[in-house]
């Protein structure tokens, strides 16, 4: 907890530690930064006391005192204590039962000045006990100065949430009504705090608390009548969240964001203003700041300085689209505090004087806040008058003109704090980031910002708000989550050189040129001076620089004067001086002359030595002023000597052309510095001087020809120059150096008449040992031991004619200059020297001979390229040009494949026909060069290929078939598949081509294509297929041993795509790894870089694909002494990794250890008994292979393995003895087989029965008797036996077949079905998502869920009153209104109503959904108060038995739930859920329609409901009826199927829904209004019914009238028209309502009504139906056999049960806000009540949403869809919800054969949507939590959105109902609680029973 520096041991880890992005950002590692760990996190606030440098930190149940040094002087802890939101203080835990302890957290951490005795004291206010402060001493916080144990409702202060802010401040003005006097001082602390949904509701925004002088009996922090507060007409609707507070001049100012209630209900910042005296706030005023680029919340604030004039900086974030939660993108903006008085100004004069219209007419101010006040047009001079209002002024006043800001800076990191300094004029803002980045921003005049640099403070914890600077500006106080941090504000003296100091671009920093250091302005003592402080930020600074140095460069034979020019060289006091610095060397005293310093060089000795291969060395030489370097520049010094020892060759020349002044000597042969020579002889002076490098004595050039022959005498003629500066007699020799011999030769001189003169070298034959045409020999004169200078590049030409030129184009290719011809002489014809042929030189080459041609064949459309080799083809590329023919087809040249004489390529023309002939090639006018190989034109054909089909990732080796498939070269084949080339890897012969597939972008067929050159021919008729890539899902086993042969089971998918898979093993050799060890070792004992390579090999073994979904691989073997780096997959390309199947990696198992049978004698064969087992004994048999896959042989036969452990192997051999199958070994061989292992274990032999005792005659006499009988009785049982096995066999086939059948036709229905079903609502798809969908309006959708089976829609209606009395009940109303509006009183209520005997299940449901219409308006309120009654409703059940919470709606607050459920979700069912469950309603209508339905009971044939199923068979038809339809004056005719059984109301009922299909089911006209009509040409207009006279009767049976009743033919004519009134009463006891069946319907004259089946069993059978009696037992006897008809119907709706249970459970969509809030509820309820265990929590989850919510829409669509439910569908509609239901339940879905129907139906299914769940729930819980804000928005909009659709005022009007039922008992209640007393709640519902019925009340 102690603050201390950073250790400098560990700076160099902090680089790491704090590593960023950017490359402004620095970690932090600087010493100088200190900071300190303190509990309490999150902390909020830092106060700094400037008088005393301490600082006072606020968090979380800590309150820390420190000195600046960051050292703790005092830390208080205040908290956690018992509390409750919901009570007032002080809290009882007998009158709070919702008090728990609470943490709490610093809210207001302020300063208030002292007034005479009265001492300094610190300000602290807590979220604890409604936001209540104290008063502690500044100088020990542990001191209470000020602190109230039992404060009342006008002392609380802060919020009372920590989510919701508060900021304060404290002012003194005087006043006269003090008892100090007329100047007494009066010191009061102003408050801005944001709404609390929870505690008194009643608090202001901003409000005046008096902080002194305190007289009984006023309070400290009182809230008193005679200060000032902000009066707000709706408390949640004006909810300021404030974010600073401030004062300037005279008067205060607020910072907040909230939305904008006057205009466009978006979220924006503002800023008011108070006059600081204004007790009455009549002076208020705000205005919305502007920050443009979309930035609209502010989150922190400073009140700086710049340019001299007061701003407020301001943070700005762009908010998440109409929320309040801000995003990462933010800025900072700056505003002049002038321009916003001015604007303030200007809408207090608009407001006062101009009625809020400025002079256009357009309006500029109006009256916030929803009070009672409006613009007036008061005199001009009001204003100056009342510059701070009066009570005749309006107030508060809002400008409707924001104040704009362009951002200084932008950040996609949210900016979180906001703090700046001036240093030298300049403004400089630092930022922090919400990742605890500290920014430090340049503010120039203009409002633009340079970032010049960033630094990680603390990385992830975000930057707390107050972040402050220590009074000498020169630290920044750091506050994040759990650290205090003192940070310099720059590191100026971190930067060693000029260069970085003026790089860093500080404003804080520059260069102090003197001193030698980066510092502050202020630092440097001569800073005033110009050039003596460069700052830092100014790009047109530089440092002090040495501009020239003269001389640039010397020799370092001598000591010279050296000048050196300095650039902004500072002044220098008389007695100061500089010195020079030559390297290492000593000072030396500069003489400084203006701008340029003189000093002498070093003496020669001291200099350094020249390296070896440089002719100068470079010396720095420094300028200092005493021990500060003000300036470098370099000094070079050069070597003369070294110049010429570089350059041997031409030593005159490099030494006077040389970049140094050098002179050359030529008699000494020296290269010197100095003018003249040793001995006083000519000087060769350097270039730039007379005569320079024209005057070296020079071999300038050959005059005889460069190029020599081989062995041709010859002679060498030099030119030289200059050489009569030799005087002595030496003997010139020529030198010629040919592979490093020196061959001298003579030489005799010849001066000619222009002074040049000549050299002729003695004849000689030059030889060379490497046959190659030419040589480049050096040749240079000496004269004695002088070598004379040869110009660079003088060089003798050796060259050989006969060197590569092996015939006669290729000699006459040769350039003339060389002279080489072709010889036809002896022994052989050659190309020699033109001298050294002794015949006659030929002029003409022979004719062109053709070696070689290939290839030998192309294709007919021609374009491969033939290569023709040879000799004597042509001297150049033009001889041949025109000269090739290729079967007599012309083939032009390509120039870049001819090489002279032996090579011509040319490119194959097409021929339009095959051919076959040589190849010509013609040179000039000789005969023409004929090939012996004949090329021919070929047509290749491809036929087919194998395989046809491959992975979309490639790989496959694709087989192609065909004929003359080598056509061309292998080159000039490609081949594509698709548009992807297919690598051929294999040798191309005439019929096969096999090449391997790459990789495509999609699946599907493509061509296969082969290109010959130009030519292309496609597979015909044979497409590739590319399919998905086959993936694996499992493998196993996952172990092997080293032998390998294992099966490996791979199930997958597409594992048929695979041509050949693999199963490959990486191993590494262990001698590598010795090798990779030791070297390891010597890195860690050397620091040499060590470079090995990676020796790996791979083992390969093939699998077998079995079928798509599994192949089997045998492990392939390994050795012993490798180690296995890695196990996969390859299949074709697709390579997958074994570990990455299933997370687990392979492993290879030294193989298992077997012993002999024999152990002790191993050569002995094992004696074994018939009818046992041998038992074979090892070692870890077991490690790597199970029982199933050994294998065990003796001799030729199994030897059945019965058990296997580690130790033994058990097997069962043959009873008798088997054979050998080893030739050298009668006796059999026990051999097991694990994989490919092999284990001999020795020989086996059985033992033989001639070993037994000879049994006496008598004795097998008698045993034989004995056996005969036993055997006899034996064969009698197994005769029967038999015979009963036979049977039943013959039974279970019997039973077996029927079940197939029966699947069968189960399996082909579905399908039949499914296609049907999904034909239908494909039709129907186009319509839902537009007005297709029959979605309900919010209100009716509200008065189907709050009040279901209410006749009377609530919502419409108005209030019943008498006008006289109307306005009053109102009033009432309104009143009533408010006090639900005190959640005390509201909760009261409730308890005070359930725990009324009277108050039944249904009142609980009623008044909920009555307070849900009343609080419509206020849903925040209405959520807050709903979470208390859950707290208090899982305090109860904690109690009691916590996983029966929610289970029913028992109580007020559980119905409150679900209305709340359904207004959040009433959006998600729009966008989302609504399609899918209407998808569901349509294809379970249509299903259930197809089939017939019986219209009493209500049964039907096609449904999930066995219960509800007509089992009966029932023979029908479906028939198509042509229905006329009128659509304006047109009559169309509309085709409708309907069943031939279907009663008249249903074929009506199947009519509308064509006729009216997409359209809402009110919209439809109803059944029973209408007739139908059957239109007949003969027997006119038939009215059909449901009963007439015509009806059937048979006992007291009367059967409803059927199509097939009146006999109405398939496509007959029928129309609907409105039904006459006579007939009205005749269908409507027979038109089904909503769940209302036939079976209920009156009895008609004692007949009961029967449809498809009667209701109840017939007393009486008719005699001629007795014969069919036997038919109907059967019948019954199995009716189970029809529940197959509710698996078909179950296998048709799965995927629209799957989409809907989808739509709701999917998590790949946000889930819903209203969710996530209310199951972190239900999470933070569990963790607050210690319940940890998970089932309780996902109970509460399943009762709060799934059971509440989603299965009451999945039950009741028409909740939500305006459509019709019928009892038929509502029975399929149970199961699926029941299914919904099961999947929603935490323990295990077990069934059974005694299991109801219905669960058996979805057993599979269930753990499938289990896990949906499940995974919904995790999804929800792991997202990250803390959408209170976004909650609370979500429900705002909510409240706007659907205020208009309902109708409080009924709703209050029925509450009071009950008000007034339980009138005493109300009121005994609340005048029982205390806080209820201070509030007054009794009084006011008697005042409210005062206007609502004129009750009388004790007022």
């Amino acid at each position: 907890m102690l603050a201390s520096s950073i250790p400098s041991s560990l700076l160099f880890l902090l680089p790491f530690l704090f590593l960023s992005p950017s490359h402004l950002t620095d970690a932090i590692s600087d010493s100088s930064v200190r900071r300190v760990a303190l509990q309490g996190a999150t902390l909020s606030h830092l106060v700094l006391d400037p008088r005393t440098g301490r600082l006072y930190v606020g968090g979380v149940d800590h309150l820390y005192q420190l000195t600046s040094d960051l050292n703790v002087m005092s830390h208080v802890t205040t908290g956690p204590h018992l509390d409750s939101p919901d009570c007032l203080p002080p809290i009882v835990p007998r009158d709070c039962p919702s008090a728990t302890p609470t943490h709490n957290h610093n809210k207001v951490l302020l300063m208030e000045a002292g007034q005479g005795e009265e001492p300094v004291s610190l300000i602290v206010c807590g979220s604890l006990y409604q936001g209540i402060c104290d008063k502690r001493s500044l100088a020990n916080i542990s001191d209470i100065i000020y602190q109230t144990s039992n404060p009342v409702d006008t002392q609380y202060v802060a919020a009372n949430d920590p989510r919701v802010s508060t900021v304060a401040l404290v002012i003194t003005t005087e006043s006269k009504q003090e008892g100090g006097g007329p100047g007494a001082t009066l010191r009061l602390m102003l408050v801005g705090r944001s709404y609390t949904s929870k505690g008194p509701g009643d608090i202001p925004p901003i409000t005046t608390r008096r902080l002194f002088p305190v007289f009984p009996p006023r309070r400290a922090f009182s809230q008193e009548e005679e200060l000032g507060k902000l009066v707000v007409g709706s408390y949640s609707e004006y909810n300021n969240h404030f974010v600073k507070a401030v004062t300037h001049g005279n008067h205060v100012y607020f910072l907040f964001t909230r939305r904008d209630m006057w205009h466009k209900k978006e979220y924006r910042t503002y800023a008011s203003r108070l006059c600081a005296s204004d007790r009455s706030f009549y002076s208020y005023v705000e205005m919305p700041l502007l920050c443009r680029g979309g930035y609209n919340l502010a989150q922190a604030a400073w009140l700086g300085n710049q340019s001299g004039e007061a701003a407020l900086f301001v943070i700005m974030a762009a908010g998440q689209a109409s929320t309040p939660v801000a995003t990462g993108r933010s800025a900072l903006c700056v505003y002049q505090m002038a321009e916003l008085d001015a604007m303030l100004l200007r809408a207090q004069e608009v407001c006062y004087t101009e009625g809020g219209r400025g002079s256009g007419g357009q309006e500029e101010a109006y009256i916030e806040y929803a009070v009672s006040s409006r613009c007036l047009r008061l005199p001009e001079e009001s204003l100056s008058e009342y510059p701070c209002g009066g009570e005749h002024t309006p107030n508060p006043i809002a400008s409707v003109v924001p104040l704009p800001a362009t951002p200084t800076f932008n950040s996609t990191t949210q900016l979180t704090a906001v703090a700046t300094a001036t240093e030298a004029g300049h403004t400089i803002a630092f930022l922090g980031d919400s990742e605890g980045r500290l920014h430090k921003v340049l503010v120039h005049s203009d409002w633009s910002g340079d970032l010049y640099g960033s630094l990680l403070v603390d990385s992830g914890s975000s930057i707390s708000a107050d972040l402050l600077l220590d009074e000498s500006q020169q630290h920044v106080y750091v506050l994040t989550s759990g650290t205090l941090w003192k940070v310099p504000v720059s590191s100026c003296e971190r930067q060693t050189d000029c260069q970085t100091c003026l790089a860093v671009r500080d404003p804080y920093c520059g260069w102090c040129v003197l001193e030698g250091r980066c510092t502050r302005k202020h630092l440097c003592q001569r800073h005033k001076q110009p050039n003596h402080w460069l700052w830092s930020f100014d790009l047109t600074n530089q440092c002090v620089t040495v501009a020239s140095v003269q001389p640039a460069n010397q020799s370092r034979d001598e000591q010279t004067q050296v000048t050196l020019s300095v650039i902004q060289l500072p002044a220098l006091a008389e007695a100061e001086s500089l010195s020079c610095v030559f390297g290492l060397l000593p000072p030396q005293l500069a003489i400084v002359t203006g701008n340029d310093i003189t000093c002498r060089s070093p003496a020669p000795e001291l200099l350094p030595p020249v390296l070896t291969a440089s002719d100068h060395v470079v010396l720095p030489v420094a300028l200092m002023f005493g021990r500060v370097t003000v300036a470098t520049g370099n000094a070079t010094f050069y070597d003369c000597g070294a110049v010429s020892r570089l350059n041997q060759s031409s030593q005159c020349l490099a030494c006077v052309s040389s970049v140094w002044r050098c002179n050359w000597c030529p008699l000494d042969q020296i290269c010197t510095h100095n003018r003249s020579c040793p001995d006083q002889h000519a000087t060769l002076s350097h270039r730039q001087e007379a005569p320079g490098p024209a005057s070296c004595p020079l071999v300038f050039s050959l005059q005889s020809s460069a190029l020599v022959p081989l062995g041709l005498s010859t002679t060498v003629v030099l030119r030289g120059r200059n050489l009569d500066v030799y005087t002595d007699e030496a003997d010139y020799v020529c030198v010629v150096e040919i592979e490093g011999v020196h061959v001298t030769l003579s030489a005799a001189a010849e001066r000619l008449q222009d002074n040049t003169e000549t050299f002729t070298c003695s004849p000689h034959q030059f030889h060379y040992a490497v046959s190659r045409l030419q040589y480049s020999a050096t040749v240079y004169l000496r004269r004695g031991e002088r070598r004379i200078d040869a110009s660079p590049g003088l060089k003798l030409q050796l060259y050989d004619c006969s060197a590569g030129q092996s015939d006669c184009s290729q000699c006459k290719a040769v350039p003339e200059e060389y002279g080489c011809v072709w010889c036809p002489g002896s022994p052989a014809p050659q190309c020699v020297y033109n001298q050294s042929c002794g015949t006659a030189v030929t002029d003409s080459c022979p004719a062109p001979r053709i070696t070689q041609v290939q290839p030998v064949s192309g294709p007919l459309e021609g374009g491969v390229l033939v290569t023709i080799t040879g000799s004597n083809l042509g001297i150049r590329y033009l001889d041949v040009v025109g000269g090739v023919t290729v079967s007599g087809v012309h083939c032009p040249l390509t120039p870049e494949g001819y090489q002279i004489s032996t090579r011509v390529v040319c490119e194959l023309q097409p021929s339009w026909k095959k051919r076959e002939g040589p190849v010509l090639v013609t040179v000039g006018k000789t005969p023409p060069g004929k090939s012996t190989q004949l090329f021919t034109y070929q047509d290749p054909q491809l036929l087919d290929l194998v395989p046809d089909r491959g992975p979309v990732s490639g790989g496959t080796w694709l087989t192609i078939r065909g004929r003359q498939l080598l056509t061309g070269q292998k080159s000039d084949l490609k081949a594509f598949v698709g548009r992807q080339p297919c690598y051929i890897v294999e040798e191309v012969n005439d019929t096969q081509l096999v090449c391997q597939t790459g990789p495509s972008n999609q699946t599907g067929a493509v061509p296969v294509r082969v290109l010959f050159g130009k030519a292309e021919r496609t597979v015909p008729g044979v497409p590739f297929r590319y399919l998905d890539d086959p993936v694996i899902t499992d493998a196993s086993p996952a172990e092997s041993f080293f032998a390998g042969g294992r099966v490996i089971t791979v199930t997958g998918r597409n594992l048929q795509v695979v041509q050949q898979p693999i199963i490959a093993v990486w191993v590494e050799p262990l001698a590598v790894q010795r090798v990779k060890r030791r070297r390891r070792l010597s890195l860690l004992t050397s620091r040499q870089r060590m470079v090995f390579n990676n020796t790996m090999a791979t083992v390969l073994e093939n699998c077998s694909v079995l079928s798509s979904s599994q192949m089997t691989c045998l492990t392939p073997a390994v050795m012993p002494e490798v180690k296995v780096k890695g196990v996969w997959f390859q299949l074709d390309n697709v390579r997958v990794h074994y570990d990455s199947i299933k997370g687990k990696s392979f492993t290879y198992y030294p193989n298992p250890e077997f012993f002999s049978l024999n152990r002790e004698a191993p050569d002995v064969p094992y004696r074994f008994k018939p009818g046992g087992v041998i038992a074979v004994e090892g070692q870890d048999l077991t490690r790597a292979m199970s029982r199933q896959e050994v294998r065990a042989r003796l001799g030729d036969q199994e030897c059945e393995v019965k058990t296997l452990d580690g130790t033994h192997l058990y097997c069962e051999p043959p009873e008798t003895q088997p054979l050998s199958v080893d030739d050298a070994n009668e006796l059999p061989s026990l051999k097991v087989f694990m994989g490919h292992l092999q284990v001999d274990l020795g020989l086996v032999q059985y033992d033989s029965n001639s070993l037994l005792t000879p049994v006496p005659l008598a004795a097998q006499i008698g045993l034989g008797a004995g056996a005969a009988v036993v055997i006899l009785s034996v064969l009698v049982v197994i005769l029967m036996y038999r015979r009963k096995s036979k049977q039943a066999l013959r039974d279970y086939k019997k039973v077996l077949l029927q079940l197939e059948t029966l699947e069968i036709n189960v399996g082909d229905q579905c399908r039949k079905e499914f296609t049907d079903l999904m034909t239908e609502m494909m039709d129907l798809s186009s319509d839902v998502g537009g007005p297709g969908l029959p979605l309900l309006d919010y209100r009716t959708y509200a008065e189907r869920v709050f009040f279901p089976g209410q006749p009377v829609a609530l919502l419409s209606r108005q209030l019943d009153l008498p006008d006289s009395r109307k306005q009053t009940v109102e009033q009432g109303l309104l009143q009533l209104n408010n006090l639900l509006n005190n959640r005390l009183f509201l909760t009261r209520f409730i308890h005070t109503l359930e725990a009324q005997q009277g108050f039944s299940q249904r009142d609980r449901g009623y008044v909920a959904s009555l307070l849900t219409i009343a609080l419509h308006n206020k849903l925040e309120y209405f959520t807050e108060v709903m979470k208390t009654l859950l707290q208090d409703l899982v305090q109860q059940y904690v109690d009691k038995n916590p996983k029966l919470m929610l289970r029913r709606t028992e109580t007020v607050v559980e119905k409150m739930l679900t209305n709340w459920m359904s207004i959040c979700l009433y959006s998600f069912l729009k966008e989302v859920a609504g399609e899918p469950l209407y998808m569901l309603y349509r294809a379970i209508k249509y299903q259930v329609d197809k089939g017939p339905v019986d219209a009493v009971t209500g049964k039907a044939k096609r449904t999930l409901n066995d219960s509800h199923l007509l089992r009966e068979d029932v023979d029908y038809c479906t028939m198509t009826l042509t229905v006329l339809v009128k659509n304006g004056g047109e009559v169309q005719h509309c085709p409708v199927k309907i069943l031939d059984t279907d009663t008249i109301t249903q074929v009506k009922d199947k009519i509308l829904d064509q006729v009216y299909r997409g359209a809402p089911f009110s919209q439809r006209p109803a059944a029973d209004s209408l007739d139908l009509e059957w239109r007949s040409g003969q027997a006119g207009h038939l009215t059909l019914s449901d009963d007439d006279v015509t009806a059937v009767v048979q006992g007291r049976w009367k059967r409803l009238n059927t199509l097939q009743h009146y006999k109405v033919p398939d496509g007959a004519t029928v129309a609907l028209v409105p039904r006459s009134q006579s007939s009205a009463g005749v269908n409507q006891v027979f038109q089904t309502g909503e769940k209302t069946p036939m079976l209920e319907s009156e009895e008609e004259e004692g007949l009961r009504l029967w449809h498809l089946v009667k209701s109840s069993e017939d007393p009486e059978i008719p005699k001629h139906r007795k014969s069919s009696m036997r038919d109907r037992e059967r019948a019954k006897a199995i009716p189970e056999i029809y529940l197959t008809r509710l698996l078909s119907m179950k296998g048709t709706l799965q995927k629209f049960v799957d989409d809907v249970f989808l739509a709701i459970l999917s998590t790949k969509r946000p889930p819903p806000i209203a969710v996530r809030f209310f199951f972190d509820f239900l999470d933070d309820m569990a963790d607050k009540h210690g319940i940890d265990d998970p089932e309780t929590v996902h109970i509460w989850k399943t009762n709060s949403l799934p059971l509440r919510f989603w299965v009451n829409i999945l039950k009741n669509p028409q909740f939500v869809l305006d459509v019709q439910v019928t009892d038929s569908i509502d029975a399929v509609l149970s199961v699926i919800a029941q299914t919904f239901i099961d999947s929603c339940t935490t323990s295990e879905h077990k069934v059974g054969r005694d299991s109801p129907v219905n669960k058996l139906l979805y057993a599979r299914e269930i753990p499938r949507y289990k896990q949906l769940v499940e995974r919904y729930y995790s999804d929800i819980h792991s997202a990250a939590s803390g959408c209170y804000q976004e909650m609370n928005s979500t429900l705002t909009e909510l409240s706007g959105s659907f205020a208009s659709e309902v109708n409080s005022l009924v709703a209050l009007h029925e509450l009071y109902k009950y008000i007034n039922k339980y009138y005493d008992q109300v009121i005994l209640s609340l005048e029982e609680d205390s806080s209820g007393q201070k509030m007054q709640l009794a009084y006011r519902l008697q005042q409210v029973a005062a206007l609502v019925e004129n009750k009388v009340t004790d007022l």
